[in-house]
């Protein structure tokens, strides 16, 4: 997989802890970090693709990350249906 978008990320440099919060409650400071990256979106899909489980990805929590997979789980499902 291509990664070299990590050379442009936001993140680059910066604590990685911040990126580990304790709760999905504490991780504004990471997503204020990924809302102003140029590479979000390739940030966020190496999460899904390697079904990250920590950590915010992309803007993304665990949680959220877990919303993504299973809308595109139902969208696929739909699409095959119709």
């Amino acid at each position: 997989m291509d990664t070299s978008w990590e050379k442009s990320a936001a993140c680059k440099g910066l604590d990685p802890r911040i990126f580990y919060p304790p709760g999905e409650e504490d991780a504004a400071p990471a997503k204020a970090v990924c809302d102003v990256c140029a590479v979000r979106i390739p940030c966020l899909e190496h999460a899904l693709s390697r079904r990250e489980k920590d950590g915010v990805w992309g803007g993304a929590t665990e949680k959220e990350r877990r919303r993504i997979v299973r809308q595109r789980r139902r969208e696929r499902s739909q699409q095959k249906s119709a």
